[in-house]
C-alpha cells in the first residue's frame, strides 16, 4: 500500500488530503471514490484511454469540498472540510437549521447537516457532511411555471432564515444548489453533465414532471442575532459576489447584512434569469419579464430602499396569482435552446403535460 500523504503523479496536492484521510472517513461510515483509494491504480493504465475520459481521472472542481458514499445505505453524500477557527459559526448555524423542529418545515431551503467530523491531529479541521447537490441552473428551464417554483423557493428560504434571525451573508448564485429529483441516471459529481460512470450524458427529466428542491449552502459568514436586535450592523465582508454596493461605497462602515442578503438574492436571480448589460456574453432566457421590476427593487442602490424578504414573498405571490395555466405552461427559452427542434420539443412535453394533468407548478400560492 502506498503512503497516503505522498505525493502522487496524478493528484492535485489537495486531493492528497482526501486520500490521507480515505482510512479515516471509511471508519466513519463514508466511502470517497476509487480515485482516493490508498492503493488506487488509475483505470486507464497500459489502455488507450486518457484520464478525462475515465470516471476516476476527472479532478474535483472544489478543493475544500468531495462526494461520496454513506456506507450504510449507499446514499450520495458531499464532504466539506472547514477550518472551524476562520468559519466558527457554520456548523453552529448549520445544526440550527438540521435540528428539529425547523427541518421538519417545508420553508425551510438549509442544505441539512448529517454528521460533523473532527478530524485527528488536526484541531481546527472539522468535515461536514450533507446531501450531494448540484448546479440549481442547468439543465435549463423550460417553462415559467419552472422558474416560478425555483423563485419560490428561493424567496420562502431566504424569508425563513430572515426570520429565524440569520443572515446568510453570501447568497449568491454559486451557493444555490438543488437535488437530484430530476436525474433518471446518478451523475458525476466532479461533471455533473455526464453520469456517474462517465459513459454516457446524465439523463434527465423536464423540471415540470420532477420538481426539484432547491437549498441554500455555505453559512461559512452568516450570522444568527437575538430576536431583539431588529437593526444588527457588521463590518462589510465580502463573499463570493463582489457587487455589493453599500460595500462598494464604503468597506469599512457597519451594515445591516439582511437588506444585503435582498440585494444578493436579487442579483443571483438577476444573473441566471435576466439579460443585463454586463453579462450580454452570456445566455439567458427570454419570457422571464415578469421578474424585472421586483428584482430590480431587491437590487436598489439604497440599502434601506429594498424590500424586506417579507414583502419580496408576498410581492411575488401576487405576480403568481396574475398567471393562468396556459401562462405557467408557456415557455422561457434559453438562448442555448431556440432552435426549431427545442421550439418543437417544448410543445412536445407541453401536450403530454395537458394530457397526463401533470400540473404547470409544485408550489402553493401563500
Amino acid at each position: 500500500m502506498a503512503s497516503t500523504s505522498t505525493p502522487h503523479p496524478h493528484l492535485s496536492e489537495y486531493e492528497i488530503w482526501w486520500r490521507s484521510h480515505y482510512d479515516f472517513l471509511r471508519e466513519k461510515g463514508y466511502k470517497l471514490r476509487s480515485r482516493y483509494s490508498p492503493d488506487w491504480v488509475p483505470s486507464w493504465t497500459n489502455t488507450n484511454e486518457v484520464d478525462i475520459n475515465c470516471e476516476d481521472g476527472i479532478v474535483p472542481p472544489h478543493y475544500l469540498v468531495l462526494d461520496a458514499r454513506r456506507i450504510q445505505d449507499g446514499a450520495r453524500v458531499s464532504l466539506k472540510r472547514i477550518d472551524v477557527s476562520r468559519h466558527p459559526y457554520e456548523i453552529e448555524i448549520g445544526r440550527y437549521f438540521s435540528n428539529s423542529p425547523l427541518s421538519n418545515d417545508p420553508a425551510n431551503h438549509c442544505v441539512p447537516i448529517y454528521d460533523v467530523l473532527e478530524v485527528p491531529a488536526e484541531n481546527h479541521t472539522a468535515i461536514i457532511v450533507m446531501p450531494l447537490l448540484r448546479d440549481a441552473t442547468y439543465p435549463y428551464f423550460d417553462t415559467v411555471g419552472e422558474v416560478a417554483d425555483c423563485i419560490h423557493q428561493l424567496f420562502e428560504g431566504l424569508r425563513f432564515m430572515h426570520r429565524h434571525h440569520v443572515a446568510h451573508r453570501d447568497c449568491m448564485q454559486l451557493n444555490i444548489l438543488m437535488d437530484d429529483s430530476m436525474f433518471i441516471d446518478p451523475w458525476h459529481a466532479s461533471d455533473q453533465y455526464m453520469s456517474e460512470d462517465y459513459k454516457r450524458v446524465a439523463r434527465h427529466r423536464a423540471r415540470t414532471k420532477s420538481s426539484p428542491r432547491y437549498y441554500y449552502i455555505d453559512f461559512g459568514i452568516s450570522r444568527q442575532y437575538e430576536a431583539s436586535n431588529a437593526d444588527p450592523l457588521e463590518e462589510p465582508i465580502f463573499g463570493g459576489d463582489k457587487g455589493v454596493p453599500e460595500f462598494n461605497e464604503d468597506n469599512f462602515k457597519p451594515r445591516n447584512p439582511f437588506p444585503t442578503d435582498v440585494w444578493y438574492l436579487g442579483h443571483a436571480i438577476q444573473e441566471i434569469f435576466l439579460d443585463v448589460k454586463y453579462h450580454s456574453d452570456f445566455a439567458h432566457y427570454s419570457g422571464v419579464e415578469f421578474l424585472n421590476s421586483l428584482v430590480s427593487d431587491m437590487m436598489h442602490s439604497d440599502p434601506a430602499q429594498r424590500p424586506n424578504m417579507d414583502e419580496v414573498f408576498s410581492r411575488f405571490q401576487i405576480i403568481r396569482q396574475s398567471f393562468s395555466n396556459w401562462k405557467s405552461r408557456s415557455r422561457v427559452a434559453h438562448n442555448g435552446e431556440r432552435s426549431v427542434f427545442d421550439f418543437l420539443a417544448h410543445w412536445a412535453r407541453r401536450i403530454q403535460y395537458i394530457v397526463r394533468r401533470i400540473p404547470p407548478t409544485h408550489t402553493s400560492l401563500s
